[in-house]
Order: C-alpha cells, then structure tokens, then sequence
C-alpha cells in the first residue's frame, strides 16, 4: 500500500489505516529525518444516512505515537454553523459525541475541526449527513369549504440530496387525533428515484395527480365534504425506522335554520363552521354585504361555530381570518319570501290551529262515547250474572 515517488523521494501511502500511524525515518547517507504520522478515524452512525428527528453519534478515533493528545472537537453543520454535542465516551484514543435531533434541512457536508496543543493540531475532517424528509413545515394547516376541490401536496427531499437508497411510504388519514387510522395509499421509491403509487382504501373517493417532479406525494378531492376534514399524514419508512409528517384539512360549512326564503316579519339564524376548534390566532366572521358595524358577528377564541340572527333579505359572507389575513370565505344569500307566500304561511298557522282545535273536540267526543258503550257493556254484563244466579226448576206432578 506505499511507494516512493523517484522525483521527490516522498512515501505515498494507499488506503490510510489506523496501524499506519507512527514514527518514519528517511536515512539518505549520514543523514535522517525522522517523521511522526498521525492517524484519525471519522466515522458516523447509519453511514451517515438518516430520517428527520433522528439523533446520529459520531465517533472519532486516533492514533500516533505515544503519549496520545488530549482533542479538542468542534462540529459545524452544512450552514458552518456551531453543533452543539453530548459526550458520551473519551478516552483520549476514542471520542464519542452524541448529536442533536436531524431535520431535513441539516443535509450536506459537516465538518469535524480537531485541535490539540501537543503536538500541535488543527485538522479539518469533512463528512456528508443525509436526511431524508419533507420540505414542508412539520403541521401543515390546510383550509377549503364544502364544494370546493383541494389537493394535498408533501414535497420530499430525495432528489435535492441525491438519495440513492430505496424507501416506501403510506399515505393514512383520520377524522380526529384519537380516531381510528385508515390507510389510503402507500408507494416506494427505487434507488434510482422512481415512485410508485398504490391505492389501498375506498373510504371515500379521492384522486392520485400525476405530479411532477417525481419528488411530491398528491391527494386530491373532490367536492369535499364536511367529514373529509382531520389529519392526513404521510409517513416514509427506510431500515425500520419512519418519520412522519402531517397535514390537517379544516372544512368550513355555511347553513341556515330554518332553511328557504325569509317571510316578512320572521327570523332566521344563519350558522358558519368549521370542522375543529381554530388556534388562537383564527376566528370565523358573519359579515353583512353592505350593512353597518352592527351587523359584524365573530366567534369567541377557540370556538368552532359562530351563528347570527338574521330578520331581513341579504348577502352574508363567513370568513376564516388568520392573523389578519383571509384564509377562505362562504357566501349565503338570504331571500324574501313572495308576499303570497306570507300570507299562505300565516292561513297555514290558522288552518292548522283550526285543525289541531278540531281534532281535539273530536278526540273528546270519542272518548266520551266510548265511555258510555263501555258502562252499559258493564251494566248488561251484570245483569246477565243475576239472573243465572236465580234461575230455578220447576217439575210437574
């Protein structure tokens, strides 16, 4: 594994190992020139592949000639910034550190400074930390209205780290965070980044997009529905392990109690919400089209459903307001019932006071008979006993 460069006199050595390390001595003549080699080993935990919130140890071991230096060890990320580590072992011959949790952002090429004072030392050791993950946030918060189509996008990160392992994955859902798990698809991907999608659940109808890139799990949905809100999680699987990440579908409804045309002198309450309780910075809005102050309603913090009384026709719109922001918004128009239909409404009260008047004297008349037929069945049935008791026999002489 070594040979001497003819020009330089210089010792190559191939394939540096540990049992390298020590002390050389060039003899040229009377002349000797004595070098000491010092040798590291770096070496990182699941060959430096990972899944987002794993925790990675590193392990850095020496040796030269005796006595062995005391290391100073300084660890800075792909952004060259200072990580903060856990000793878990040093022996001045063997150093393990202990790392903080991966994100798939810590991806790309670390490096290791060790430094001694003697002899002295400052060595650069760079190594590549791969973090397979998602590029979105860790809870995605997603927003749409009964009717509407929404497509639920998890954007991995394999092909920006050149990922070159297979991996697979499944896409489940569930309506709370209790509730029980339904699996909807699952899929792979190849070493050579290849996906592949598989539907695995019929409990309610949805779409697999060809997207693209390659890189991007889709689910789409059409004419959601109230009960298609809760949480969508997508997990990636690779050696055993898993990471996760999840995105929670809030579905907002509009409605009206009692439903159709407003008649003149009634009232309604119309009812806007959503399918879970809204973080602190959320609330819902009723807002009149073009009406006054007055007729702003807004829901109480945490609160899913805000209802307005309504006595006149109009457009009224329900907003999800974000930090200030409008995330959606259902409109419900308010119509005025024809005045005929006022006036069949009222006859209708009338008509039906009338009727309920009419079948309550009939019940009573009803009772009353059936009162009377049923003491004389009692009287005869009295009788009938009578005379049977006093019957006699007469017999002829």
């Amino acid at each position: 594994r070594s040979e001497i460069i003819p020009n330089t006199k210089q010792l190559k050595v191939l394939n540096l190992q540990l049992d390298d390390a020590g002390n050389y001595t060039c003899e040229y003549g009377s002349h000797k020139v004595h070098i000491s080699l010092h040798v590291f080993e770096l070496t990182i935990s699941s060959h430096g592949h990972f899944l987002a919130n794993e925790v990675p140890k590193l392990t850095l071991i020496q040796n030269s000639s005796k006595p062995l230096p005391n290391l100073s060890i300084t660890l800075f990320n792909s952004n060259n910034n200072t990580v903060i580590t856990k000793p878990l072992e040093n022996t001045r011959q063997k150093y393990v550190l202990q790392l903080k949790k991966l994100e798939a952002t810590d991806s790309g090429t670390w490096m290791c400074h060790v430094h001694a004072d003697s002899p002295l030392i400052n060595q650069n050791i760079t190594f590549d930390v791969k973090v397979l993950g998602f590029q979105n946030p860790v809870l995605e918060r997603k927003y749409a209205t009964v009717d509407s189509t929404v497509i639920l996008s998890w954007h991995l990160n394999f092909q920006k780290i050149t990922w070159k392992e297979g991996f697979t994955g499944q896409l489940n859902w569930k309506q709370q965070e209790n509730a029980t798990s339904h699996e909807l698809l699952d899929f792979n991907v190849t070493a050579r980044g290849e996906q592949h999608k598989t539907k695995r659940s019929s409990h309610f109808w949805f779409e697999i997009p060809e997207s693209k890139p390659e890189s991007t799990i889709e689910l789409k949905l059409h004419k959601v529905h109230f009960n298609h809100s809760g949480q969508y999680q997508c997990q990636l699987v690779y050696n055993g392990r898993y990471t996760q990440n999840k995105i929670e579908l809030v579905v907002m409804n509009v409605s009206a109690n009692p439903v159709g045309p407003l008649p003149r002198g009634a009232k309604t309450t119309l009812i806007c919400q959503v399918s879970s309780p809204l973080p602190p910075n959320a609330h819902l809005l009723w807002e009149h089209v073009n009406g006054t102050q007055a007729d702003i309603k807004k829901s109480k913090q945490n609160e899913a459903k805000v209802e307005v009384n309504v006595s006149a026709a109009g457009l009224w719109n329900c907003h999800l307001i974000e930090d200030n922001g409008r995330k959606i918004s259902l409109s419900y128009p308010v119509e005025e019932a024809p005045v005929w239909i006022s006036y069949a409404v009222t006859g209708a009260s009338i008509g039906g006071s009338v009727l309920v008047l009419g079948l309550a004297c009939l019940c009573i008349i009803s009772g009353i008979s059936w009162q009377r037929r049923r003491q004389r069945a009692k009287r005869m049935i009295r009788a009938r006993q009578y005379l049977l008791e006093n019957k006699t026999c007469q017999c002829q002489q």
